[in-house]
């Protein structure tokens, strides 16, 4: 059985604090846009500044980071992008997902802008091109959105005669649909039957589970959402307390209790993102930078979270793991 060692990280508000222009007006600024809040984005954090620093760049001393949030309002990020733009950053950094780069694209046509999503950057309009661009946006795509239908296989797998699943999505995720859709298709090509759960806040988290057992489903599939991926620790809860199985796209699923995630490797696409950010203060083009494939994708199983619901792990899955915890 393949394993490796877990390793833990630390990161918070407290490590990147947002910086006044005037504090360091001889600075380059760069503006980074978060859907959420610093504490949920900590470990992606860490990363991005990895990857700047790999470039040079090191806040506070040869370059300055504007900061904002939308706090998981969604709504706000156009605003937040627009107001990055009117500040006169030198570049804008869009992680997180194809609800930040739009915001981000929308704000302006000739701010650079480097993002990080899970989904094909094509197909969302963001670029013309994977090897050149051909704008002011390039970035690092990982295969989020692209494995979500090898999630309910792993699923399978475990439970090969279970007949029914239930897959949760966010309705306000341009990629939803498609999501959907792909899970659907692999649900046919298994023969089982696929229920569609919807929930786009918190406060309609609880009753994914709850509809899961209510419809004789075997366990839940999430797809892939930043939404979903950095309230990890809440769907790790839930799934404990409801007893359902379940697997999503983050590793901090899992790492908190959950059963299994399958999903890019955030901390290589945030570190390509940093990485990019650096190039482009050194003065290269987006239009002339390739979008980044991140083609690692990661296998997490919680042994303790199977042992609790009764359920073996067969071989198959544990060979396949990147990472078993116990």
């Amino acid at each position: 059985m393949r394993r490796r060692a877990v390793v833990a990280w630390l990161g918070g508000a407290a490590a990147y604090p947002s910086r006044a222009f005037g504090q360091e007006a001889a600075l380059p600024v760069i503006g980074y846009l978060g859907s959420e809040s610093p504490e949920r984005y900590a470990s992606r954090l860490a990363a991005f500044h990895t990857g700047l620093a790999e470039a040079g760049f090191v806040e506070g001393r040869n370059v300055a980071v504007a900061y904002r949030w939308a706090d998981g309002q969604y709504g706000r990020l156009p605003a937040l992008a627009a107001d990055l733009a009117a500040q006169g950053v030198t570049a804008i950094i869009a992680p997180g997902g194809a609800e930040v780069v739009l915001a981000a694209k929308a704000a302006s046509a000739t701010i650079p802008i480097v993002f990080e999503l899970g989904g094909d950057p094509i197909a969302l309009g963001v670029v013309a091109s994977l090897s050149r661009p051909g704008g002011n946006l390039t970035g690092v795509s990982s295969l989020s959105v692209g494995v979500t239908p090898k999630r309910l296989e792993f699923m399978h797998e475990l439970l090969p005669k279970a007949p029914a699943w239930a897959a949760a999505v966010n309705p306000t995720s341009p990629t939803s649909r498609s999501q959907l859709k792909d899970l659907q298709a692999a649900a046919a090509s298994l023969g089982v039957q696929l229920h569609g759960l919807r929930a786009s806040a918190e406060e309609e988290f609880d009753a994914l589970f709850t509809e899961t057992r209510r419809l004789g489903a075997a366990g839940l599939v999430f797809s892939s959402d930043p939404y979903f991926a950095y309230r990890s620790h809440r769907l790790a809860e839930l799934a404990v307390r409801h007893a359902v199985p379940a697997i999503t796209q983050s590793r901090d699923f899992p790492l908190a209790g959950g059963l299994m995630s399958y999903g890019g490797d955030f901390e290589q696409s945030h570190r390509h993102t940093g990485l990019y950010a650096g190039r482009i203060l050194k003065g290269e083009r987006p239009a002339e930078l390739p979008v980044q494939l991140v083609t690692k994708v990661e296998l997490f199983v919680n042994l303790a979270a199977a042992a609790r619901l009764g359920l073996a792990v067969p071989a198959s899955i544990l060979t396949s793991a990147d990472t078993v915890v116990e």
